[in-house]
């Protein structure tokens, strides 16, 4: 697989966060919620900061209101690894070409875009769907469905494929010129992800991915969260 060197071929990242934390029942944003003692977002950020994934600018993007919460519990966790903040529009798309435009001024690069709520990608499927932007424009982590999956109909469902399927995760990794021209269209209701405003201009490039990177959604995601992020630190991964 060949890799670009960092100062070659700059790699971004944008961590986005805007959720509410209704479906926890917590009363708090999920971002924001303690997971072994500091906030998911925290731990997010520090995924992505790691020195060998070589991101030259991290871009957290939250909701106007929700900034300054952040910034107290940045002071409180000290040291944070340095990033940026965009505020947050009022969707996931608004909030992503937010974090995007703050990129302006840059003229080539790949971008990550990700869920400030997935705390534990493995730095293997980072640099993975960077390299594999970086060979083929645009890549995203994914996994095979674990149980059988039926498709509705009216007259009933049907049975799919599974193998040829995948559940779609973050990272999704763009080419930077890629990723402004299709944030440069319309919004769209059938955008559900990055990948899906990319797709019209360009193939995506499926990484494999890593059942361990969940989205925090669920007060049993955070259970699980951390039970694996707790046996990860003792056993030094």
């Amino acid at each position: 697989m060949a890799l670009a060197p960092p100062s070659s071929q700059p790699r971004f990242a944008i961590i986005v966060a805007g959720g509410s934390g209704t479906r926890m029942g917590a009363d708090r944003p999920k971002q924001f919620l303690p997971l072994l003692g500091e906030p998911v977002l925290l731990h997010t950020l520090r995924r992505f900061a790691a020195t060998e994934l070589g991101v030259r600018r991290l871009i957290v993007v939250l909701p106007a209101d929700q900034l300054a919460t952040w910034q107290e519990l940045c002071a409180q966790h000290a040291p944070v690894p340095p990033h940026e903040l965009a505020t947050g529009g009022a969707t996931r798309w608004a909030s992503v070409r937010q974090g995007l435009a703050q990129l302006g001024q840059e003229t080539e690069g790949t971008v990550a875009v990700h869920d400030g709520v997935r705390p534990l990608t493995p730095a293997r499927v980072i640099e993975a769907t960077f390299a594999a932007a970086y060979n083929h424009g645009a890549a995203v982590a994914a996994v095979v469905p674990k149980d059988s999956v039926r498709n509705l109909s009216q007259q009933g469902s049907y049975a799919l494929n599974r193998s040829r399927l995948r559940l779609v995760q973050t990272p999704q990794c763009f080419e930077l010129h890629l990723l402004r021209r299709a944030y440069q269209l319309p919004e769209l209701n059938t955008f559900t992800d990055d990948a899906s405003v990319v797709e019209d201009l360009h193939p995506i490039y499926i990484v494999e991915g890593d059942y361990r990177n969940l989205k925090i959604t669920t007060p049993e995601d955070m259970l699980l969260a951390e039970v694996l992020l707790r046996t990860a630190e003792e056993n030094g991964s």
